[in-house]
């Protein structure tokens, strides 16, 4: 594609060190787009991570495909769920299904109040989908009996609760009505376990019971409020839910988890997208510095192009000598932020952690984000299409400057000399 020539009158205008404000340009060009390929990596490895992360815990804990009532309360709900199971779309997908009996509820102990949701939910069923990095401190949730709890860890250390401490759950459900007014349902129950979830919207905020004692609690009977479906793959949710819809009688309406977090997706993705463009404004701002770079090279090597020109050498070959000048620094810098936004990526909690040890202040507080960490997911197309997009911008960015370069008439110059 580049003969011996161009390729070796490329490097050396490259090298030249008298080429003053020109050199000085084509590093920050490089250097721009270095930083804009690394930002990118980093920025999209980041967001990626989060969404993956995100979503994955809150529908890992809530179900893939939920089943609800109209009335609010599902009776007889074993019968239902081995209904499902018989049926072969849902069997071929499921990987459990699982009954629930949740409702907001304030805990308050040791003169310390907060809002939470309790969730009722037999105890190997938990234990089944607790999610990996979940741990769980305290007694075994096998030996979680009627009438005790499993706390969220950052709950539990806000109220100041220890293992085996007894909260009280205040709820306006199966509230009892009295001559002063209607009182709110009052229960207390001991603490035998804490989880961490890293995620703090559940290590926060949510309280898990045996099934019976919230069933109890809720005053629903031997009933629950909805019933959550797990599947081997969460993208495919519209063909249990259009099965689920067609088995299921008049009443009962299925949602999955797209729907149920339309919003929360929708606003991750919109969000994914923006990022992206303002950042590619960083490579596409460096391309243009090699814009002026090439302009002023062309400019300060007029009478070598004129010379070159009179020892026969083409406009073609002209153009292709600063096109490869100016597309080696798009593959440089392309090259240094690829292998720059890689290693931040992968070490990205660390750097964290480290600017956070000397700053002293939190930067990634998890009450905003709902993560106790800063993940990271790195995609080799996502990098090596960043990678190419850079050296394509730098390319086109060329084009213009090689041109002029083939334009030159070496009468025109060497008239003047």
């Amino acid at each position: 594609m580049f003969s011996k020539l161009e390729r070796k009158v490329a490097f050396r205008y490259l090298r030249s060190k008298n080429r003053g404000f020109g050199s000085v340009i084509s590093w920050v060009s490089l250097i721009g787009i270095m930083l804009g390929v690394a930002t990118l990596i980093v920025v999209m490895s980041v967001m990626g991570g989060f969404h993956d992360t995100l979503l994955g815990r809150i529908v890992g804990m809530n179900g893939h495909v939920v089943v609800y009532h109209q009335d609010g309360a599902i009776g007889d709900y074993d019968f239902l769920i081995d209904k499902m199971r018989q049926n072969k779309v849902v069997a071929a997908r499921a990987t459990g299904i699982v009954p629930i009996a949740e409702g907001q509820v304030m805990v308050s102990a040791g003169g310390h109040n907060s809002g939470a949701m309790i969730r009722g939910i037999r105890m190997p069923d938990l234990a089944a989908k607790k999610g990996n990095g979940t741990r769980i401190y305290g007694r075994d949730l096998s030996d979680i009996h009627d009438g005790e709890l499993v706390m969220g860890a950052t709950l539990a250390r806000n109220l100041g609760v220890t293992m085996r401490d007894k909260v009280s759950l205040i709820s306006a459900a199966g509230a009892t009505p009295t001559p002063f007014g209607t009182m709110p349902r009052i229960m207390a129950y001991p603490v035998m376990s804490s989880f961490f979830m890293g995620m703090h919207e559940y290590d926060a905020g949510y309280v898990f019971m045996p099934l019976e004692t919230a069933q109890k609690y809720l005053s629903l009977g031997d009933a629950v409020t909805h019933i959550d479906v797990f599947l081997s793959d969460p993208e495919d949710t519209s063909a249990v839910a259009a099965a689920l819809t067609r088995l299921l009688p008049d009443g009962f309406v299925v949602r999955d988890w797209r729907e149920l977090n339309r919003g929360f997706v929708g606003a991750l993705q919109v969000e994914s997208n923006v990022m992206f463009l303002i950042l590619m404004l960083i490579v596409i701002v460096a391309a243009f510095n090699i814009v002026s770079s090439l302009v002023m090279l062309v400019k300060d090597k007029s009478k070598d192009i004129a010379v070159l020109r009179t020892f026969g050498v083409s406009r073609r070959s002209m153009m292709k000598i600063f096109v490869l000048s100016g597309t080696s620094i798009g593959i440089v810098g392309a090259s240094l932020g690829t292998v720059l936004g890689v290693l931040i990526a992968i070490y990205v909690e660390p750097i964290r952690q480290f600017f956070q040890m000397i700053t002293g202040r939190d930067l990634f507080p998890a009450e905003l984000y709902y993560l106790s960490e800063l993940p990271s997911r790195l995609e080799p197309m996502t990098v090596l299409g960043i990678a190419v997009m850079a050296v394509a911008l730098s390319f086109l960015a060329t084009l213009y400057p090689a041109w002029r370069a083939a334009a030159t008439d070496p009468v025109d110059v060497l008239r003047n000399e």
